[in-house]
């Protein structure tokens, strides 16, 4: 296998790996997703055997899910000739919804419910199985038996009245059939409402505090008795509640995604949603998810990840001293063909040092320790020091880099002066790195409103249109940039991001395959960053 070949072949598994672990996301978020539905869900094979349930189906059965799963359909069903009929509707492709049939639970006490049946295909239209929806009917049963024997009692009346009294009956009969549904779907509604394994608050239009279901009760340790009717801003005087109310009070008419700490042991991500019918506003829902085993498990990953970076970082400094001591000739004179070997491998070494170094930064991101020194100082020498710094490796690659000052000096800025030179490498670096032999890689500073903004052109291979949301997450490179560069880590981007937002600045980029890319990024002035100073 040639070279060409060996490259191409890497480049598909590269591409295949992206392929997965987006895949392997989607996988995730829809697990998760079938985990908190409340309503029960069982995953069956073409041969109506048990292959999978979600939580709610296990808490529905009494069944823990390896005590279900590989179980024929039988085992929780046992009308027989019903479910026979229900299987070959299925098996002939009719979707079954809303068939009723008896449950048979762990406690072998029998439940009526209403199942739903829709067959799982793969890409060839080939049968896989099916999805099967449990919904226990025992309420409505017993609500539509009160029903009938009320019924009964009034047509048993209605017999004995006159013939006046007979059109009366038939309208009261229609006012208890509206009145009935009118009941069912309000039970309905309340049952999910009390059964949501998440915490649910809805306020009015005032932003009074219309319900509150029994999980937000837990989550606050509050009864709903006591805050029913208060309005957003009163419910600050709840110390558990405090945290929601001042940031739902903020927010209370839009729809935002932000997480809050209500106890040391418990996160909750909240959620608003406006209640509309047709145009008008009803109300707002507020969503509270428990994400703090999340967090728990995000919080031992990035401990993790910064003592195994620790731990490699030592052994690959020696390693590089070491080397270097061997190419300077402190060790003795060696060979030309041993000196390009330990010239790769020092490379090589570098670049895991890189890597460390980055994963390290990542680590310090997501603790919240990222600027360590912010400083009062000017931003012009800063660029112009990066720059310097690349003058070499632009010339070597043959490109050409022209720098566009502002016309008057700059006000000074607070900056972690040794984050901000790493933003601006990065940036450059990708220009650099990713711009053909005969490119130009233009580097503007300017003065914006308030802001200083810098931005960092280039002619080069530009982001791929449908892959530019990724762009500033971890780990992400583009196709055609691994075409052209094998070795990254894909979190240059990624820690830029975060060193500018936690200047309080925005970054952004514009680009077309082909034709080049412009990243762009701003910082606000001193007097626009009070809230930066008062952290340090």
């Amino acid at each position: 296998m040639n070279k060409k070949s060996a490259s191409k072949n890497k480049s598909c598994q590269q591409e295949l790996e992206i392929l997965k672990e987006d895949f392997e996301d989607l996988k995730q978020y829809l697990d998760e997703l079938r985990e908190i539905l409340p309503v029960a869900i069982c995953t069956l094979s073409s041969f109506w055997v048990i292959a999978d349930v979600n939580r709610a189906a296990a808490d529905l059965t009494g069944y823990k899910p390896l005590e279900i799963i590989g179980q024929p359909i039988d085992f929780i069903f046992q009308e027989k000739e019903k479910l026979e009929e229900i299987k070959e509707k299925a098996e002939k492709g009719t979707e079954i919804v809303s068939e009723e049939t008896l449950l048979t639970p762990k406690n072998k006490k029998e439940i009526p419910v209403s199942i739903s049946i829709v067959s799982r295909k793969d890409q060839a239209e080939n049968l896989i199985g099916y999805f099967l929806s449990i919904t226990d009917i025992t309420e409505t049963k017993k609500y539509q038996k009160q029903l009938e024997e009320r019924a009964k009692e009034l047509k048993e009346r209605a017999t004995e009245l006159e013939e006046s009294r007979t059109a009366l009956m038939n309208m009261l009969e229609d006012v208890e059939e509206e009145r009935g549904k009118a009941e069912e779907e309000k039970n309905k509604t309340l049952a999910v409402i009390t059964n949501f394994t998440d915490g649910l608050l809805v306020f009015d239009p005032e932003n009074k505090l219309a319900l509150i279901n029994p999980q937000a009760e837990d989550f606050f340790d509050i009864k709903s008795r006591d805050i029913i009717g208060r309005p957003i801003l009163e419910l600050s005087t709840f110390p558990t509640i405090e945290p929601l109310a001042k940031l739902v009070g903020a927010e209370i008419k839009g729809v935002f995604r932000k997480e809050i700490q209500i106890k040391e042991n418990l996160v909750l991500e909240a959620s608003t949603v406006p209640v509309m019918r047709e145009e008008e506003k009803m109300g707002t829902l507020v969503i509270l998810h428990d994400i703090t085993r999340e967090k728990i498990i995000e919080r031992m990953k990035t401990e993790f990840v910064s003592l195994a970076a620790h731990q490699l970082r030592t052994p690959l400094s020696a390693i590089k001293w070491t080397l270097r001591m061997v190419l300077d000739g402190d060790l003795g004179p060696i060979t030309e063909e041993q000196r390009d070997f330990m010239e790769k491998t020092y490379s090589s070494n570098e670049r895991m040092i890189t890597l460390i170094n980055d994963l390290l930064d990542v680590t310090r991101i997501e603790e919240g320790r990222f600027l360590y020194k912010p400083i009062l100082t000017d931003f012009e020498p800063i660029c112009q020091f990066v720059i310097n710094s690349y003058k070499e490796e632009i010339e070597k690659r043959k490109l050409k880099l022209e720098f566009k000052k502002p016309e008057k000096k700059l006000p000074q800025v607070m900056l972690d002066v040794e984050k901000i030179r790493l933003a601006i490498q990065n940036l450059l670096d990708n220009a650099v790195r990713y711009t053909q032999p005969g490119g130009k890689v233009t580097v503007s500073l300017k003065h914006v409103k308030k802001e200083i903004e810098l931005s960092v052109k280039d002619t080069g291979v530009g982001i791929p249109k449908d892959q530019q949301e990724r762009v500033f997450t971890k780990f992400f490179r583009g196709v055609n940039a691994m075409r052209m560069a094998t070795e990254g880590s894909g979190l240059g981007l990624f820690i830029t991001k975060n060193i500018i937002e936690a200047h309080g600045g925005k970054i952004w980029f514009e680009s077309e395959e082909g034709k080049g890319t412009t990243f762009y990024f701003t910082i606000p002035f001193k007097e626009e960053f009070g809230e930066f100073l008062k952290e340090f």
